[in-house]
């Protein structure tokens, strides 16, 4: 446990990552936020951006970087992380957390490497880590429902149907994002061609080198705003109760993947940094269901409960949150 608390800047605080980051940070109980930037708002109150933030802090938005903090979370549009860090000098002792892509297959900057930050998998090096890629949400939620067939070097051909809610896209303004759009409609989008896909296999092939088969994934546009739920079918001759066991065998002590013997629901997880996985059997064949909130497990949450374990604080710390469950 650290004996002072830790000082945590934000870049890139105006949008949904940023907003969820700033919450999450402002209720921990071992961190002071120092400073929160966005060269757009500078000079406004959080809550101008943020208006759950009302009443919550004072603080404004700033065009200045501290150098005298303990880490950064980078929660900067995909390619700006990296050209962020290229651009501007970040203090060598500053740990840095992007919830960008621009460093989750092994890229570099500047001398600063980056450990892949999902816990499940690489938490023995996250806590020797200076700098982590935060996964992506899609990624997450696919990855928590196959990694344990592939520690068991079982998992084959995947075909993976997920949904997301509208906040997935991002804050800014789209066609398929604007409510009278949105609202009572549905549509793939990405499909088998999903950025995420490369991280996946790169994560899957850590546990078992030999896997090349393909993972045929079709993401879809859903008529809500936060959460992911995935469903992955893969081919097996274990028994339910077999394929169950080594679920929760893999996930014995992460706190926030919990299998489930019940079915599960997109609402258990979302406002909490959770990941609920079912499974069920037909035949040869095996479904994971995979939830998450996609703001939450899927990006700030999960960037907390990385920066948990950089500075040896109790995994769940702040970030023990109930779902919205109704």
């Amino acid at each position: 446990m650290t004996k002072n608390k830790i000082k945590a800047g934000i870049i890139g605080g105006a949008g949904y990552t940023g907003g969820e980051t700033i919450r999450l940070l402002l209720n921990h109980p071992q961190v002071d936020l120092a400073f929160v930037h966005s060269r757009s708002n500078a000079g406004n109150p959080l809550y101008s951006a943020h208006a759950d933030l009302q009443g919550d802090t004072e603080l404004k938005f700033t065009d200045t970087i501290l150098q005298d903090v303990d880490v950064i979370f980078l929660c900067l549009g995909h390619g700006e992380s990296k050209k962020f860090l290229q651009e501007n000098t970040i203090n060598d002792k500053i740990k840095i957390i992007d919830l960008s892509q621009d460093f989750r297959l092994g890229e570099s900057v500047n001398g600063r490497t980056f450990v892949y930050g999902l816990p499940e998998l690489n938490r023995a090096d996250i806590v020797k880590a200076n700098n982590i890629a935060n996964p992506g949400c899609f990624a997450t939620a696919i990855q928590l429902g196959l990694l344990p067939l592939a520690k068991a070097g079982i998992l084959k051909e995947v075909f993976a149907t997920g949904i997301t809610g509208s906040t997935g896209a991002g804050q800014k303004l789209q066609d398929t994002t604007h409510f009278t759009w949105r609202a009572n409609n549905i549509s793939a989008y990405k499909t088998l061609s999903h950025q995420h896909l490369k991280e996946i296999n790169q994560s899957l092939k850590q546990l078992q080198s030999g896997f090349s088969d393909a993972i045929n994934f079709v993401p879809w546009r859903g008529d809500f705003t936060r959460g992911i739920f995935v469903s992955s079918c893969i081919a097996t001759d274990k028994s339910l109760e077999e394929v169950k066991k080594l679920y929760k065998d893999f996930y014995n002590g992460h706190p926030f993947t919990i299998v489930s013997d019940d079915t599960i629901d997109l609402k258990q997880v979302v406002n909490t940094n959770k990941c609920l996985i079912g499974i069920e059997k037909e035949g040869n064949k095996i479904v994971v269901h995979s939830a998450i909130d996609n703001l939450l497990k899927g990006a700030s949450g999960q960037a907390v409960q990385n920066m948990n374990l950089l500075f040896n604080l109790e995994e769940t710390t702040g970030i023990k949150l109930k779902s919205i469950a109704f």
